[in-house]
């Protein structure tokens, strides 16, 4: 199902047909470095990824992070959406891109759109976004999106701690 288009993607809700992609993407060296490793190594693991953290998170909430895919040819090409962590108060952005496709303005036109989506739907007024301290790439993304540094938190006791931006929409 479609949730969000822009001039190049389309953004719609994951579900077990993606599993592919979602292993590729869970496994990819940016993604362990900077995200964390979720344990996802077969198509199974990805599968059950999916079910228990995406679609139960657009079951209880209405919103989550979305499939990312170029225009026309359909490609998978990353995630972006709106995630609801227990450890923040506030609804967060998350985005991650395959290498091929990063570099490309793909993560600032889908964020863009998706930030604009949970203002008009879900009346959002302020959207944080966590990044690694050493991402300086979603770091300098955040920014251009008009995130501002505001602290340092840990999500859980036993994490390092990750650098919080917010924006007041």
């Amino acid at each position: 199902m479609r949730v969000v288009e822009t001039e190049r993607l389309i953004l719609h809700k994951l579900t077990v047909e993606d599993s592919e992609f979602i292993l590729a993407l869970l496994n990819d060296p940016l993604w362990l470095r900077f995200i964390g490793d979720k344990g996802v190594r077969t198509l199974d693991d990805a599968r059950d990824y999916i079910l228990k953290n995406l679609v139960a998170m657009y079951e209880r909430l209405g919103f989550g992070l979305y499939l990312t895919e170029l225009k026309g040819s359909g490609v998978s090409i990353g995630i972006c959406g709106l995630i609801k962590r227990d450890s923040l108060e506030d609804v967060d952005l998350g985005f991650a891109f395959l290498q091929e496709f990063r570099g490309k303005g793909y993560a600032y036109e889908s964020a863009s759109a998706v930030m604009e989506y949970g203002r008009s739907s879900f009346g959002l007024s302020r959207i944080v976004a966590i990044a690694s301290p050493d991402n300086f790439d979603s770091a300098k993304l955040l920014e251009k999106l008009g995130f501002r540094f505001e602290k340092m938190v840990k999500l859980a006791d036993d994490c390092e701690s990750v650098s919080l931006f917010a924006s007041n929409v």
